[in-house]
């Protein structure tokens, strides 16, 4: 039976949304990102020219798989157990990482690696979307977002800048300890949420359209993140290298203040109606990136792109969430880390290829008009909203 969700009035007093869970499982999210990104570019380094590619290839190869994989390993063995292995695998090689420097062991620490982030990514992401209030979900995940962005905003050019400093050692060791030490956090975190509702499985979730339209439209989104942060240095003329950097955190920023907004918006009047916003911006974004000879044109573009996909972030995920059992949390965080990673990778490979033939400026326009092709789904979606009258919380398959 579909039921629907509340909407609460502004004056009316809402539940608290920092507790103590929330507040134990920040920890572990911030030890997580901190692991993963000290060592995300520095990797690729220690690997040499070389082998820089086949790490990071392992690396996002393994936390795809272990993404599809984890929500069962969840539902069977609970948060804590799921949440201690991942930062168990993600930690403990990274200490061992600079015992050899030959490409087989790099390898076969990026893979264990990546299987311990994909993890922490699934059991604490649907941990986390159960400590947060239904009504308040929206403002939640934008905080969450928050905590866990700004440790891989430090971390990704502290350990780059760390490994020329002080060798790639002490930054393994360093990883390592961030992760292994959040497992201290852990058992204060409630380990299953009580619920009749029966597991959604990865499967079962890739068939069910109220997950994977806005899934689709959320990938369209990230493809662009990719093509951004990888091309955006190379279409940019030389001469205009401090307008990239200020770009490169303009994007971010941007995104960062979207979220926020778009979620507490969308606790208040539902974030369905900010899908189809989100994409427009982004696309939006990337064409007036497409002027890479203007200064002003870039800058407004990437802040324009930082808006919708920030919006988007929010909305998806939250609109997801909205549409599953508490059983299912666990398969939303995986399909739309999927549509993430995937998305991003996708965008990234695509591009250069395109570029190649149009150019830069081109390849960035034609990539905003063929973004435009996701508001299929995305307005079949509001379709689907408005002819049940109602927001879900069980899996339908439309």
């Amino acid at each position: 039976m579909k039921t629907t969700t509340p909407r609460v009035p502004a004056t009316a007093s809402r539940p608290p949304l920092l507790t103590r869970p929330l507040l134990l499982r920040f920890v572990s999210m911030v030890g997580a990102s901190v692991s993963f990104f000290l060592l995300l570019s520095v990797v690729p380094r220690y690997a040499t020219a070389s082998g820089a590619g086949l790490a990071t290839g392992a690396l996002m190869l393994s936390t795809v798989l272990g993404e599809l994989a984890a929500p069962r390993l969840v539902a069977r063995y609970g948060y804590r157990v799921a949440l201690i292995a991942g930062l168990t695998l993600l930690g403990a090689p990274a200490l061992v990482l600079t015992a050899s420097d030959g490409m087989a062991w790099i390898v076969t620490v990026c893979l264990v690696r990546g299987l311990g982030f994909a993890l922490t990514l699934v059991a604490g992401g649907a941990l986390t979307a159960s400590l947060i209030p239904a009504e308040r979900r929206g403002e939640g995940l934008a905080l969450v977002g928050l905590v866990s962005g700004v440790p891989s905003l430090i971390a990704l050019p502290l350990g780059v800048w760390l490994a020329g400093h002080a060798g790639y050692g002490p930054v393994a060791v360093a990883a390592g300890v961030a992760a292994l030490a959040a497992i201290v956090a852990v058992p204060g975190l409630p380990d299953r949420e009580p619920t009749s509702g029966k597991p959604v499985g990865v499967l079962a979730g890739l068939r069910t359209g109220g997950l994977m339209r806005p899934g689709a439209v959320f990938a369209t989104t990230a493809l662009a993140a990719g093509i951004v942060v990888t091309f955006l240095p190379l279409a940019v003329p030389a001469a205009y290298g401090t307008v990239v950097a200020v770009a490169l955190f303009v994007q971010p920023a941007a995104s960062t203040a979207a979220r926020l907004a778009a979620g507490r918006y969308g606790d208040r009047h539902g974030p369905a109606r900010l899908v189809v916003p989100g994409l427009v911006l982004s696309a939006g974004g990337l064409l007036i990136t497409a002027v890479t000879g203007s200064p002003v044109a870039v800058l407004t573009g990437v802040a324009v792109f930082g808006t919708g996909f920030g919006i988007a972030q929010n909305a998806t995920l939250a609109l997801m969430y909205a549409r599953v059992p508490a059983s299912g949390y666990g398969t939303v965080t995986a399909l739309w880390n999927i549509a993430y990673d995937g998305g991003m990778g996708v965008g990234a490979a695509g591009f250069g290829v395109l570029a190649g033939v149009t150019g830069y400026p081109s390849a960035f326009a034609v990539t905003a008009a063929l973004m435009l092709v996701a508001l299929i789904p995305a307005y079949r979606d509001a379709r689907a909203d408005r002819g049940s009258g109602t927001t879900p919380t069980g899996v339908v398959a439309g």
